[in-house]
């Protein structure tokens, strides 16, 4: 699933443009916040492997080299739109800092980010890299690292316990976006199940894996094929405990 879009190949060129105003229009009346809201509607839709400069000039009703005005190329335009979307994580001020404890601060973090990468499954797809700080990252960053300070961590150990957190949600996110594109194109999980065992038994050739046999039995009674967030959620709850412990 990870995108093969590269990364941008001038980072001070990046945080120039991530910074700059984005409603400031060209000739053609375009602004750089269009072009990207129009590429988040093509990546929102159809994933970034859908995603051209040449698509969001349609949309947009303009020629191609119009963006280039703009936004130098698609690994840049990919990362302002990363930025644009960070930035509505929160946006309706209900904000993990504000929280009752620091546990129910973290656990809105990691159901926000969850709702946040099925709502854009495209960001599940972008490949990690170094990460560059827009005014939409950046925001998100502070209000994700507010439950956790003061609590008794250190500045480092902070950053350490959210980037935890926040690769946990990703990467349930990720297994749920593919299950949802899998069921969607085809036929239910009980379904999938009824024709694949009997194929499975037999090709196994009598060979027995009963951890795993009992342990997945003792899941498909529970949540059919599988239940990424149910995962997601009991992981937290550990991880919590162990920086509890910590504190201790």
């Amino acid at each position: 699933m990870p995108s093969n879009t590269p990364r941008p190949s001038d980072p001070t060129r990046l945080v120039s443009l991530l910074w700059e105003p984005s409603d400031r229009a060209g000739r053609t009346g375009i602004t750089k916040r269009a072009v990207v809201e129009h590429a988040i509607a093509i990546a929102d839709a159809e994933g970034l492997g859908a995603l051209t400069m040449r698509r969001v000039a349609e949309r947009l009703g303009v020629g191609a080299m119009t963006l280039y005005t703009h936004v130098p190329g698609k690994p840049e335009l990919v990362e302002l739109m990363l930025d644009a979307v960070a930035g509505e994580v929160y946006a309706d001020s209900v904000v993990p800092g504000e929280q009752p404890t620091w546990r129910d601060g973290v656990r809105l973090v990691a159901e926000r980010n969850w709702a946040h990468h099925l709502r854009h499954p495209w960001t599940v797809e972008v490949v990690p890299g170094r990460p560059v700080l827009g005014p939409g990252v950046s925001a998100k960053y502070e209000a994700e690292l507010a439950p956790l300070d003061g609590i008794g961590l250190g500045d480092l150990e902070m950053d350490q316990v959210l980037g935890g957190i926040l690769a946990l949600v990703e990467a349930t996110a990720r297994q749920q976006v593919g299950l949802d594109r899998v069921r969607a194109a085809g036929s239910g999980d009980l379904d999938w199940w009824a024709v694949v065992s009997p194929v499975l038994a037999r090709s196994m050739g009598g060979r027995s894996f009963p951890l795993a046999g009992r342990v997945g039995a003792a899941t498909g009674e529970a949540v059919e094929a599988g239940d990424p967030r149910a995962a997601m959620r009991v992981s937290l709850e550990l991880l919590l405990d162990g920086v509890s412990l910590r504190l201790g």
